[in-house]
């Protein structure tokens, strides 16, 4: 699968041009394997609501020569980390916490979400010029907002955002991430007794004092919502702040009129796709979609920052259009296995970046956007550091 960027906000352009033929046969490392590379938004669609594609099982290839971060978690799946089972099993740990990320409960979080971001809006300020917007905000309004609801304490965010950021990087060895998703895996594995000795109001909490989910079932369910719960969105955050002042005509459109946030935030979703390793499956029985027999056993990696560019679902898909409908995109997956927080990080995203504009009418590039490191061999697309002023 090309994975070397041209560009900041567009896939490789070697995987646009495979769109002519949205699902097609690609050899996966380390041993070239056929497997199969699906670039097309419907066929991806198909094929993560198929229940005869699973990810239950163990990943042993990879679509790119990167040590592919799915092929490190799945040497070693946690218990509870229920973004590897499948149903039965699934169902039964993602229904723990679905309650907690529905839309009602995020529209009573909004308050305290509000005032997450306007702390960190200060913070920034404070910070002067020449602050870098990742580190005094795009972090760690994300961090804060899941330590709350998790119940993990905020003071140890260097430990958990250091192993957080090793396991998804994709140029360390499978080894080297595994090691960091066990000392995470850990450091829960303590906080779960601790919960059921003085139980708060958390997940973790609550999921310590569940009958049916065991210890280890917790920590796995509190690895999973902590690691996913920020770093996604504090990509999001940042590269999508980036997107918009290297965009003024967008950015102009939205601060004229702030009712347009929500459809934007959409839009920042389905054009940066942060999610830009794809998503990776194994065929449990022989399957036929489009005229294509996919075998038992074989890999299939669903392409998700092409597929938000298939130019037969949107209309110029390169564009950035925040008064586009951008609904249907698959920024948060599609399935069973659809991003259960992704009620929550539309709500960051939407107040985070409001706020943001709205307090800093003359944010700009501290720096050539050039000299912005990106993060190209990480799991989660986005930027390391942006410096601002303003």
């Amino acid at each position: 699968m090309p994975y070397d960027r041209e560009t900041r906000y567009d896939p490789p352009s070697a995987l646009l041009e495979l769109q002519d033929q949205p699902v097609r046969r690609i050899r996966y490392y380390p041993d070239g394997v056929e497997g199969w590379l699906v670039t097309g938004h419907a066929e991806g669609r198909r094929v993560l609501a198929d229940p005869r594609f699973v990810t239950g099982e163990r990943f042993v290839h990879s679509p790119t020569e990167l040590p592919h971060v799915f092929v490190s978690i799945s040497e070693q799946v946690p218990p509870g980390f229920f973004l590897f089972y499948d149903p039965p099993e699934h169902t039964r740990l993602r229904r723990k916490v679905t309650g907690v990320f529905t839309v009602k409960r995020m529209r009573e979080l909004e308050p305290r979400i509000a005032d997450i971001v306007d702390a960190r809006v200060e913070a920034l300020r404070e910070a002067g010029p020449g602050a870098d917007l990742v580190r005094e905000f795009a972090l760690p309004v994300p961090a804060l907002v899941i330590c709350e609801m998790l119940g993990v304490p905020y003071e140890d965010r260097d430990a958990f955002q250091r192993n957080s950021a090793d396991m998804l990087d994709l140029a360390r060895s499978v080894e080297d991430r595994n090691k960091s998703m066990a000392e995470l895996f850990g450091y829960l594995m303590q906080l779960v007794p601790a919960k059921r000795a003085e139980p708060g109001e958390d997940m973790l909490s609550a999921l310590a004092a569940d009958d049916e989910v065991h210890d280890v079932e917790a920590a796995g369910m509190g690895l999973i919502l902590l690691v996913a719960g920020h770093e996604t969105t504090a990509n999001m955050l940042a590269l999508g702040t980036m997107a918009l002042l290297e965009h003024p005509d967008q950015l102009a459109r939205l601060t004229g009129a702030p009712v347009l946030w929500p459809a934007a935030v959409e839009e920042l979703l389905r054009y940066l796709t942060v999610a830009h390793n794809g998503v990776m499956r194994i065929v449990k029985e022989d399957a036929e979609i489009d005229g294509r027999r996919f075998r038992a056993g074989e890999h299939v990696t669903v392409a998700l920052q092409a597929a938000n560019r298939d130019p037969g679902k949107y209309e110029r898909p390169g564009d950035l259009d925040v008064e586009r409908d951008a609904q249907g995109h698959m920024a948060f997956g599609h399935g069973l296995h659809q991003c259960v927080g992704q009620q929550l990080a539309r709500v960051e995203m939407r107040i985070g970046f409001a706020k943001l504009f709205a307090a800093f009418p003359g944010l700009r590039l501290a720096v050539p956007s050039e000299q912005i490191p990106m993060r190209s061999d990480m799991a989660v697309y986005g930027v390391h550091t942006l410096p601002v002023e303003w």
